[in-house]
């Protein structure tokens, strides 16, 4: 464990995850984020994605995130939760290479791992991230009153 000040007097623990508990937090939710590198830039994307033996898989139509993914550079898929009821959040990072599914088994495999896209459209391609590195983090969230001061509802100047 990691501890890290939050605000002035308090101290919150970090618990960095092993990587069979970022699996199973990654299995918990089907939505996460892409961080790819298009052109000269960084780009994010939303995507629902699926665990499938010991990688990412997601599904994806043609267009820059298709086009990011399979650039050649590393690609990052971040996905997090909270429980309510706990408190307690995580945030766990796959990095890796992303590479298109191509061959027939591979495709209807990927067909029974239930990617529902939240967009309508044509997404008739399937991409795997095998990951080089994973890595998570579990902590409580912080109460709004430990870190609100009293700046915080001040007048603040026009951003003009």
């Amino acid at each position: 464990m990691t501890n890290q000040s939050n605000a002035p007097g308090t101290t919150a623990s970090v618990e960095n995850l092993d990587s069979q508990q970022c699996w199973e937090l990654l299995r918990q939710v089907s939505v996460g984020r892409l961080a790819v590198w298009v052109d000269d830039h960084p780009d994010i994307f939303p995507l629902n994605y699926a665990v499938d033996h010991g990688s990412v898989v997601f599904r994806t139509g043609g267009g820059t995130k298709l086009g990011g993914a399979l650039g050649g550079t590393p690609v990052a898929l971040e996905a997090d939760g909270v429980d309510a009821a706990s408190g307690m959040a995580w945030s766990v990072v796959v990095k890796g290479k992303a590479a298109a599914l191509t061959g027939t088994e591979e495709i209807l495999d990927s067909m029974s791992l239930f990617l529902f896209p939240w967009q309508g459209g044509q997404k008739d391609h399937f991409v795997r991230i095998t990951p080089d590195a994973i890595t998570g983090r579990r902590f409580r969230v912080t109460p709004p009153l430990t870190w609100w001061t009293q700046f915080s509802t001040a007048p603040h100047t026009s951003p003009e």
